[in-house]
């Protein structure tokens, strides 16, 4: 069985003495995965990262949460790095009003500059979040675009327009989580051929693990939550995920 996890931060200072547990990772089955970058640094680093082994890609973006310092030509840098040929995503980008409240017009801002950044590279953009369903979900209605919905809330209005504009839902530890309410209710909605797995490394373990260091081993936690709600195998989420993640990074 092979697993893709679909957004992970080796770039992340939790791995910096580690590193070389991407190859572990490899002979675990995971056999393609994606190194999310979040800031300018981040994504320098994920394209490192990605250079150094053929099974890992890149996503180069900066977040709603490392907008503090931004400036006009941090987006023309964030241009240049996405023309690498690793980098398969704009991202991670989005809006999160849970710990920024007090810069939503820059935050709109710098998702919107992102999002045409992504259009005029045809790449698909990885979304963050975080209690700010309206303001996302009309962002992306009037800047029509591709992508994934990382680590999507276990919001169901949120997936209902999210898979009317044709994005990809991905599902990360927290649909394990025993006092998640409604994840049952929400991988039952979400159409297969539209889930990708992720872990979000070194964040989110998934249950049995919750409170550990999280690392791309753990994704196979979250296929078999899937498998269990949806009646079928984890081998045939882990297929088809698979198969769902190459299609909208466009690997080969």
């Amino acid at each position: 069985m092979e697993l893709f996890d679909s957004h992970a931060h080796y770039n992340d200072e939790k791995f910096e003495n580690e590193i070389e547990i991407v190859e572990d990772i490899y002979n675990s089955g995971i056999t393609k995965l994606i190194t999310a970058g979040y800031s300018l640094e981040s994504t320098k680093k994920a394209v490192e990262i990605a250079h150094n082994y053929d099974f890992v890609y890149a996503t180069a973006g900066i977040s709603p949460n490392d907008i503090d310092d931004l400036e006009e030509r941090n987006f023309d840098e964030i241009r240049c790095l996405a023309k690498d040929r690793k980098v398969v995503a704009i991202g991670e980008i989005g809006l999160d009003y849970y710990w920024n409240k007090e810069n939503k017009e820059k935050q709109k801002y710098a998702f919107i500059e992102q999002i045409k950044i992504a259009n005029e590279l045809d790449l698909p953009i990885v979304i963050h979040t975080r209690e700010a369903v309206n303001d996302t979900l009309e962002i992306l209605k009037t800047n029509r675009t591709k992508g994934v919905f990382h680590c999507c809330p276990l919001n169901i209005e949120l997936i209902k327009e999210g898979l009317k504009l044709g994005f990809y839902i991905s599902f990360a530890g927290p649909i394990t989580f025993k006092n998640s309410k409604n994840a049952n209710q929400v991988i039952e909605y979400v159409p297969l051929e539209r889930i990708l797995i992720e872990t979000d490394s070194p964040y989110l373990s998934p249950e049995p693990l919750r409170g550990t260091r999280n690392d791309s081993r753990n994704v196979k936690y979250i296929a078999q939550k899937i498998a269990e709600v949806k009646g079928i195998s984890t081998e045939e989420v882990a297929r088809i995920t698979y198969e769902n993640a190459k299609k909208i990074f466009n690997i080969v």
